[in-house]
């Protein structure tokens, strides 16, 4: 049996339900940081809304999160060089976090929440 050609190259987003854009907007740029790429109306009257964690290789949208949906984890794991550092910034600016783990052989990492109840890890890198 032979793989199927898909003509997937990577990927191009990933996208974050959230109740309300603007709220969201303000956390992710101004409490983690993110950059805004795009934010530009659409034709039903939505926003599409692209934003990058540090240098860019990682497009996230936010995107109104339809009825029902479940909120938890995501499965995206950002990076940071000091754990320790992101940890304590963002139990300070009020983000539910949980303890920094520390495995042997394994980088230091914790989980956070967003506003909206998405959840998400960080990961240290070296």
């Amino acid at each position: 049996m032979s793989a199927a050609k898909t003509h997937i190259t990577g990927v191009r987003t990933v996208t974050i339900p959230v109740e309300d854009q603007d709220a969201a907007l303000r956390f992710y740029t101004g409490t983690l940081g993110f950059t805004t790429l795009r934010d530009n109306p659409t034709p039903a009257g939505g926003r599409w809304i692209e934003l990058t964690p540090g240098g860019g290789n990682v497009i996230v949208t936010l995107e109104p999160a339809t009825r029902g949906t479940t909120r938890g984890v995501i499965g995206i794991r950002f990076t940071t060089r000091d754990a320790n550092a992101a940890h304590a910034a963002l139990t300070a600016a009020g983000v539910d976090t949980d303890d920094i783990l520390r495995w042997p052989g394994v980088p230091a990492m914790f989980a956070f929440r967003d506003p909206d109840g998405n959840a998400f890890s960080i990961t240290e890198t070296t």
